[in-house]
């Protein structure tokens, strides 16, 4: 096993494994965060934007749209990624920067064709084997189901300009209305933020009935906030992978109680194309 990939119970995820395996594709379904979990945390040693940081970091809108977006940046990012910091504190925290952000946004003329050319300078890159981790699931009929608090039409864009917008993908993120000339107008609420996904429930979407019968899941994250994403559905097996790309030190004991497997130094999706083989 690399030294990047941790298991802190060998025989607990061996058992989980096992009874997944056995159940096959039909009873099986993966939930996923977008940012840095599908896609690199580094390129080039270069820490990658998010989704919703490529917009801050160009200049596609007003001329003081960056320099604000920035001040709320360096005002809340650090308490994003402080293990010191409560999780009462971080989840109010984080609702008020992107409250604060999205009504900037609006008021600094987003619009359609700012995110369309955003996502076509492909400032993001998805991890080694992570597309084909989505051709896979494709294949199989395995429904795929993103849940990110960045924006989903631009998500959605990405995986478009990949051709990978397949049929059994279901995104669960911030989505925007739009008037007649392509403007946001407004977000559309709940507005989902790193740390309350505990809160969107998947069972406001279509496929939520076929999702009942698929009861093992594989969890893919790259924060404890992330584990959220199953509270409320009932499964029988579910295996929890968290990338850990920052603080590692700091993080990897809490990353070690709530994953079943953690993965530094921003590892590909070898572990993870590996165990989906028996299915």
């Amino acid at each position: 096993m690399p030294e990047n990939i941790i298991i802190p119970n060998p025989d607990d995820l061996k058992e989980k494994k096992k009874k997944i395996l056995e159940d096959g594709a039909d009873k099986f379904h993966v939930l996923a965060d977008f940012d840095r979990t599908l896609t690199k945390a580094f390129v080039e040693g270069q820490k990658t934007s998010t989704v919703i940081a490529q917009i801050r970091n160009g200049n596609y809108l007003t001329p003081d749209y960056a320099s604000k977006a920035h001040e709320l940046f360096d005002k809340y990012h650090p308490i994003e990624i402080n293990p010191n910091i409560s999780d009462e504190e971080k989840h109010k925290k984080m609702n008020e920067w992107w409250k604060t952000h999205f009504e900037l946004l609006i008021k600094s003329g987003l619009n359609k064709k700012v995110m369309e050319e955003i996502v076509a300078k492909k400032g993001i890159e998805f991890r080694d084997g992570a597309l084909g981790f989505i051709d896979f699931l494709h294949n199989k009929n395995i429904p795929l189901i993103i849940m990110s608090a960045g924006p989903g039409d631009m998500i959605k864009e990405y995986l478009r300009q990949e051709k990978r917008l397949y049929e059994n993908i279901h995104v669960i993120a911030n989505l925007y209305e739009f008037d007649k000339n392509g403007r946001v107008t407004k977000i559309k609420e709940p507005i989902i933020h790193s740390l309350n996904k505990h809160e969107t429930s998947i069972k406001g979407l279509p496929i939520y009935n076929a999702l009942k019968k698929r009861t093992n899941v594989l969890l893919l994250g790259d924060g404890i906030g992330d584990m959220g994403m199953i509270e409320g559905f009932n499964y029988d097996n579910l295996i929890k992978v968290g990338f850990l790309n920052y603080n590692v030190e700091e993080s990897l004991e809490k990353f070690k109680q709530g994953f079943d497997v953690v993965i530094t130094d921003d590892g590909d999706f070898g572990f993870v194309n590996e165990f989906l083989k028996g299915l």
